[in-house]
């Protein structure tokens, strides 16, 4: 059996899953300027309401970090740009409008379009960019012949293009997105999914993922390791990690 090294570990794996937004792909390169494009056309339609309406605080909507002049420069791991579902993150932005005086529905109504924008803009842009390691890390482990699987929390057309727009749809034998289950993370039914469609047991499974819902789903499905990734170090928000790394270089596969 294939063994996965990480930092001074040596696990015996036949399976790795894969969370998407944050582990594949780097989310402030495309989330954050999916964010940007929401959040600057919610705060012109709270503008065009009136009475005062404005986003009071850009970094407490959808957990986003910004600089002097506005521009996003980062994001909380542990905060909805990262974890949200779609359903969830509509509703964010809505109950902002609500707020303002927007009946419910028409809230809803706007929020999608501005969207369905925000989307079409990232689709033009084909903005979809990999962490730095990944490649060459995915070439290893298909080398070694293991089964590679994407659990997300993204749906199912948003993440086949993303994969696409990075060059390596072709690594993975099943993407489970959340459309795809009754219950999203942190509950253990996308990595059992996962495990089902690959043949694999859970006890010879590896997961990485960037957020504690990542880990925690790990650990209810019963997964030999739970390894988070942080690019900046940070760990405070992966309480439920075995291991911990800031990036693919400090992976290999063996055997």
């Amino acid at each position: 059996m294939p063994q996965l090294h990480v930092n001074h570990l040596a696990v015996p794996c036949q399976c790795i899953l894969f969370d998407k937004d944050g582990t594949l792909l780097d989310l402030l390169a495309t989330w954050g300027a999916w964010a940007e494009l929401v959040l600057q056309e919610l705060d012109n339609q709270l503008a065009l309401i009136g009475g005062g309406s404005r986003l009071p605080d850009l970094s407490r909507v959808l957990g986003t970090r910004h600089g002097a002049d506005g521009r996003l420069t980062g994001y909380d791991p542990a905060g909805p740009l990262a974890m949200a579902t779609a359903e969830e993150t509509t509703g964010i932005l809505a109950w902002h409008l609500y707020g303002a005086g927007v009946p419910w529905n028409e809230a809803l109504a706007r929020v999608n379009a501005i969207v369905k924008e925000a989307m079409n803009t990232l689709r033009a842009r084909r903005t979809a960019v990999p962490l730095p390691g990944l490649l060459l890390f995915l070439q290893q482990c298909s080398a070694a012949q293991l089964k590679l699987g994407v659990v997300t929390s993204d749906g199912d057309r948003t993440t086949g293009e993303q994969l696409e727009w990075m060059g390596i749809a072709g690594f993975f034998q099943t993407v489970v997105t959340r459309d795809r289950v009754r219950q999203g993370k942190p509950a253990p039914e996308m990595a059992e999914t996962a495990c089902r469609e690959l043949g694999v047991l859970p006890e010879n499974t590896v997961i990485i993922g960037d957020s504690n819902a990542d880990m925690q789903l790990g650990k209810g499905a019963g997964l030999r390791l739970s390894v988070g990734i942080s690019p900046d170090g940070a760990a405070g928000h992966l309480l439920d990690a075995d291991v911990i790394i800031t990036g693919y270089h400090q992976l290999r596969i063996t055997g």
